[in-house]
């Protein structure tokens, strides 16, 4: 014990009191050390504290409940482990779509690094074979895009992780070289893969989730979802006291788009106009497709006013969009109907969606691309 006080006060600190209770560990202590025990039982001691590191960070990001807030317990259980250069993500937001979305980081920050990809299905192949962590300098070989390899060999990541799941890959991530110490163990290398083995749950649950609540062709709310939000909407009213509205819109003469151009012309409408529509709302406002070319908005805690500006506002956007097609499309316009509503009335979601549609329907009779509001000149509505 006198001899290697340090190395027994080091070993004590990582291993259970019991251990040292027993004096046949000091009897023969420099017999367990010229044998390695000692620096086993330190090997093992650091190879459980990674892995309630891994389970603790594993847990807290798979309980996070948006992407957001996913990425930056990733970012931060990776940089305080190994501190790479950067952390990129790179994910599909709809499963049945080519375009991606980009987050990255670095000193544990979110920043731009002049990501500029539009896809992630040059990847696809190789990580359905090969579901784990790559250095880039593997995957070079296997890849065939000139952009991407423009992309990667700019970034010039140390290492490439796929997020694979049920639905085939779901985004990679990108990291840097570590700031301090060698290049990345295989150890590392491993504790990283099943951290994001935990990102990727996270993410896939997320994802799920949010698909189930948003149409497949345009990534808007569902029907089903608007309806909640507009129950949830009505009973707020009644007890804060104040005003929110709907609107519903069509696509004026959309089966022209159609019969003229094919569906694949009318469905790029449907996705552009999703577009604007979710570019133009506020960020608490409601968006969804209420089905075929048909959509709503619901407005929380909004006047009369502000609803026929938010209205005119949207119709005027989509009047001005552009569809990409070739050959061009005529230009799109919308009509919409208005419906707002309060606790004095006592409207449920049925009377709320029957007044909008009769104001759909005026804005249709008088000549189309414009807003209207409903009234009690309409006609009495049920509800």
């Amino acid at each position: 014990m006198s001899e290697n006080p340090e190395q027994i006060e080091e070993l004590k600190a990582e291993t259970s009191d019991e251990f040292y209770s027993d004096p046949k560990i000091l009897e023969h202590y420099a017999l367990l050390q010229e044998i390695g025990v000692f620096r086993q039982i330190n090997s093992l001691n650091k190879e459980i504290r990674n892995y309630r590191d891994l389970v603790s960070g594993g847990l807290d990001i798979i309980n996070r409940t948006s992407l957001d807030a996913i990425m930056d317990a990733a970012v931060y259980r990776i940089s305080d482990h190994f501190l790479p250069s950067f952390i990129a993500f790179l994910w599909k937001p709809i499963q049945n779509r080519d375009e991606i979305t980009i987050k990255s980081y670095q000193n544990y920050r979110p920043t731009d690094l002049g990501i500029r990809l539009h896809s992630i299905a040059p990847f696809e192949a190789f990580f359905r074979k090969h579901p784990q962590p790559i250095a880039y300098p593997l995957l070079v070989s296997e890849l065939e895009d000139s952009n991407v390899l423009q992309v990667l060999e700019k970034l010039n990541p140390e290492i490439i992780i796929p997020m694979v799941g049920g639905f085939g890959l779901y985004g990679i991530i990108l990291m840097g070289h570590k700031m301090l110490g060698e290049d990345f163990a295989s150890e590392e290398i491993l504790f990283i893969e099943h951290l994001m083995a935990f990102v990727t749950q996270a993410i896939m649950n997320y994802l799920n989730y949010q698909h189930s609540l948003r149409d497949v062709k345009t990534g808007l709310y569902n029907h089903g979802f608007f309806l909640h939000r507009l129950d949830e909407e009505i009973a707020r009213t009644r007890r804060g006291k104040y005003g929110s509205a709907m609107l519903v819109m069509d696509v004026d003469k959309f089966k022209n788009f159609n019969d003229a151009f094919g569906h694949l012309a009318g469905d790029k409408v449907l996705e552009t106009l999703a577009i604007t529509l979710k570019q133009t709302v506020r960020g608490e406002d409601v968006p969804s497709r209420f089905g075929g070319e048909e959509f709503t908005v619901l407005l929380p805690n909004t006047n009369g006013e502000g609803t026929w500006l938010a209205a005119e506002r949207l119709r005027n956007a989509v009047a001005e969009m552009k569809v990409p097609w070739d050959p061009p499309l005529p230009q799109v316009t919308v009509s919409i109907g208005i419906c707002c509503f309060d606790h004095r009335e006592q409207l449920n979601t049925d009377g709320i969606i029957l007044r909008a549609d009769a104001a759909l329907y005026m804005s249709k009779q008088q000549g189309r691309n414009r807003s209207t509001v409903w009234n009690p000149g309409m006609g009495h509505v049920e509800g």
